[in-house]
């Protein structure tokens, strides 16, 4: 059973072309067999923002290169208001498209950045992660790790140099990302919350619609089969290109509590904040991990937007988004008096 277009919520004409333009380009500049996907073409419809050392509605960027053989480097935000405060969070930021498309300089994610920053508000550390086909699984999830530690380094002095004067080895941070980042987040954080950091101390996961999945089709996923931005053939297209040769979507990176999955039961995972739109395929593989949570002694918290399109947050017009960031922003306060 598919939805019909007068299922769907009504979405301004600018939205509706933004996503019909995104949804176009990825479609039409992605190779089928999930080998390829031609970087120059999709730049056009991927436009970019450059950092800002002249605030921006009270935040100031700049981009931090951590290693260049691999071109892997952060964004940097920080609000000009909290400049001289101590105790001021981090929030590193995995951003979404399919782990194939998108960057951490995208114009759409460097605004959510910055009203992350503005709101929370927070240090934030927007990662700019290696791509697939090209760089497949594990390459996303060790460029994360590798920019935890980075920052992790009393070397880097890139937070004072923003206004966060605490020196403490207790730098209070949370891992963040929505759709594939929001993959990214719990599989990095799985990671951090086994690593002994010399300044750093995971608080929180914040999952925006995360991307999981596997070879079982959901009913959502047929409901919702024609869904704007994300579809069965764009996931299934994105899986491929992702996940290793000669692996299906069971994998315990995509089903993460499957078939195959690791029991995360005996970890010192951290609270989860996770949103899920009625409008999104993939609301019921966000469900199931809810779920895995839960039954793995976790703490999770689960917040539901009936009308909210996959990706809803990247338009600041729409009220949703608004909610989103109040809920973060509770969140992030209520794990710090914790």
């Amino acid at each position: 059973m598919s939805a019909t277009k007068k299922n769907w919520p009504t979405l301004p004409l600018g939205i509706r072309l933004l996503i019909a333009a995104h949804s176009m380009s990825v479609d039409a500049f992605s190779r089928n067999d999930g080998s390829a996907v031609n970087r120059r073409l999709m730049n056009l419809f991927d436009p970019k923002a450059s950092p800002s050392r002249k605030p921006d509605n009270g935040v100031v960027s700049s981009d931090i290169v951590v290693d260049t053989t691999r071109k892997l480097w952060f964004r940097l935000y920080s609000n000009t208001t909290t400049a001289g405060k101590m105790f001021i969070p981090i929030v590193v930021y995995f951003h979404g498209g399919g782990f194939a498309y998108m960057a951490a300089n995208s114009m759409s994610y460097d605004d959510l950045c910055k009203r992350l920053a503005r709101e929370i508000p927070a240090v934030v550390v927007s990662v700019n992660y290696r791509l697939s086909p090209e760089h497949r699984y594990p390459s996303q999830y060790e460029d994360g790790f590798d920019v935890l530690k980075f920052i992790d380094n009393p070397d880097f002095e890139g937070f004072s140099a923003f206004g966060n004067t605490d020196t403490s080895s207790n730098k209070a941070f949370f891992i963040a990302g929505d759709s594939a980042g929001g993959n990214l987040a719990h599989h990095v954080a799985l990671k951090a919350c086994q690593h002994q950091f010399s300044r750093l101390k995971l608080r929180g996961v914040i999952a925006l619609q995360p991307f999981f999945g596997g070879e079982e089709r959901t009913e959502s996923e047929l409901k919702l089969a024609g869904a704007p931005l994300i579809s069965v053939k764009r996931t299934d297209w994105m899986w491929k290109a992702f996940l290793p040769h000669g692996y299906n979507r069971d994998h315990q990176v995509v089903n993460v509590f499957g078939p195959n999955a690791v029991d995360i039961s005996d970890l010192p995972f951290p609270p989860t904040l996770v949103f899920i739109g009625g409008f999104d395929p993939l609301q019921d593989w966000q469900r199931t991990y809810v779920e895995g949570l839960n039954k793995s002694g976790k703490h999770v918290y689960k917040i539901e937007y009936p009308n909210a399109i996959h990706g809803f947050y990247a338009f600041p017009q729409l009220p949703d988004t608004s909610l989103l960031m109040a809920e973060i922003k509770n969140f992030v306060l209520k794990q710090l008096d914790q």
